[in-house]
């Protein structure tokens, strides 16, 4: 539950919200000048979420600076979701940093356990973008699940959107996952029941079980 955890702190949710709103790597500096921190206080939380798997760090000098006498490069930060664009297969991390600060909130408002918010903000969102899909295979190959029919009227599904996040956090992360599947496959009109465990290595954790 460590990236969970982690944004249930207000200033490292608030951090990393800065952060992925980005579209570049951010410095130290100017995180703490956004959010009015001392600098001391916006690296400690940096890094704890580099460390808890959502953030990443890059080191770049400043612009205009070269060579001998230019001074160490600056510790900058993104989020932890830059395996290569044009790589396949498809991540979806951005959904997942969506989920995660969703059931946040919703454990901050209601007061209830966060994993069990995780749960259910994963499947309402599963329900939303699935609404109006044409199948249930149709909406998760968009999504990035890759689905491949397993000849008994199943599908596999052969990449996972929330890879390396998952590596990291498998408990959190295929739980939410599961979640999100369900909610999708309501809105499709699958019965939940064909979400299944799936143990495949290097595929999704779940797979789409025989009607």
């Amino acid at each position: 539950m460590a990236a969970v955890a982690s944004l249930g702190d207000e200033k490292r949710r608030q951090l990393f919200e800065l952060i992925a709103a980005s579209d570049r790597a951010v410095g130290r500096d100017d995180a703490a000048l956004a959010l009015g921190l001392p600098r001391s206080t916006a690296s400690f939380h940096l890094d704890r979420l580099v460390q808890d798997g959502l953030l990443a760090v890059e080191f770049h000098k400043a612009a205009g600076k070269s060579g001998p006498g230019s001074g160490r490069p600056a510790k900058m930060y993104r989020q932890a979701a830059s395996e290569v664009g044009a790589s396949v297969p498809d991540r979806n991390y951005d959904l997942a940093a969506e989920l995660l600060v969703a059931a946040i909130e919703h454990s901050t408002a209601t007061g209830g356990a966060v994993g069990d918010s995780l749960l259910a903000t994963s499947y309402g969102k599963g329900q939303a973008l699935a609404s109006g899909a044409a199948s249930l295979a149709d909406f998760l190959g968009g999504e990035g699940y890759e689905p491949r029919p397993d000849g008994a009227g199943g599908f596999m599904l052969v990449n996972c959107p929330f890879h390396r996040l998952s590596d990291g956090h498998p408990d959190v992360v295929c739980a939410m996952n599961g979640s999100f599947l369900k909610g999708a496959a309501a809105a499709c009109g699958e019965p939940e029941e064909r979400v299944a465990p799936n143990s495949e290595p290097g595929q999704c954790c779940a797979r789409i079980t025989p009607p």
